[in-house]
């Protein structure tokens, strides 16, 4: 399975007195290394790479990496490095660029990049923007689809031609477009991870990868446990579908009368389940 699945957090960047706190950066990589998050995001947009100069982001990269390193603490075997992905922002292709490559030489996991703010390019100029950058990194890209924030949305014919590039692996999915959405998971080749924090459920049941999401920073735990609740809806899916296969509460009766709970028996104009269905909530059953 590809990395960029499960719960990531885009990890604030605290600060002290004017200052980035580095002690308590390193406390919270940390803290949701061990709450069993998936990732850590480094500089994304709550991080506030727009308010942290040059030689800040270089060391809080440093700072977060040192920290990641560890991995997770809690059992006796060494834990592999949590993987950090860097947030790489801007409107001009050829600075972007010249980051990326700095970038290349770290052991990140990978770099995410949103289309460029402000000049509002066509969805061309946006293909040929990421490709170049693409091509610049050694790293996995994840692209950021945010167009509230940049005034500019990757359309889906966009995304999928992006999604031919091999280092071009994933998007971090906050346009608000369920098509969209549902569009990239069936395509599969780009792992779907929400920015919306409301609909992390939701792209986790249709099928998406993850989230990178801030409402993460608290009660990571029970975020991180949502994954777990996927895998539990995607074991009762056959059920559902097979208790919906003809008129309710029929099916429901066939599931519950085997058991001694109740009678199978329904009242007119409503009929029992039959036998080919009843046959089919017995297989379930042995499952």
């Amino acid at each position: 399975m590809s990395i960029f699945s499960g719960i990531w957090i885009p990890l604030i960047t605290p600060f002290a007195d004017g200052a980035v706190d580095h002690a308590a950066l390193r406390a919270l990589v940390r803290r949701y290394a061990d709450a069993g998050v998936a990732g850590i995001v480094a500089l994304g947009t709550t991080g506030e790479p727009a308010a942290v100069d040059d030689a800040e982001q270089d060391a809080v990269i440093a700072t977060i990496l040192e920290a990641a390193q560890a991995g997770r603490r809690g059992n006796s075997e060494p834990s592999a490095p949590l993987p950090v992905v860097v947030g790489v922002s801007g409107n001009h292709t050829a600075s972007m660029r010249e980051r990326i490559q700095q970038l290349n030489s770290l052991p990140i996991a990978g770099v995410l990049m949103a289309a460029p703010y402000y000049v509002r390019p066509s969805q061309a100029g946006i293909v040929s923007h990421f490709m170049t950058l693409a091509d610049a990194s050694e790293k996995p890209v994840v692209l950021y689809d945010i167009p509230y924030r940049n005034g500019v949305r990757l359309e889906l014919d966009t995304l999928l031609t992006l999604a031919e590039h091999p280092r071009i692996q994933a998007v971090k999915d906050c346009a608000g477009s369920l098509d969209t959405t549902l569009a990239l998971i069936r395509d599969g080749r780009l792992q779907v991870l929400t920015g919306e924090d409301m609909q992390i459920f939701n792209t986790l049941c249709l099928g998406g990868s993850g989230a990178i999401a801030a409402s993460a920073h608290v009660r990571t735990e029970q975020f991180v446990a949502l994954e777990e609740g996927r895998r539990i809806f995607h074991t009762l899916v056959p059920l559902i579908h097979a208790l919906f296969a003809e008129p309710n509460p029929a099916p429901v009766k066939a599931w519950l009368a085997p058991q001694g709970l109740i009678r199978d028996e329904l009242r007119l104009p409503m009929t029992g389940a039959s036998t080919t269905l009843a046959e089919r909530l017995a297989a379930l059953k042995r499952d």
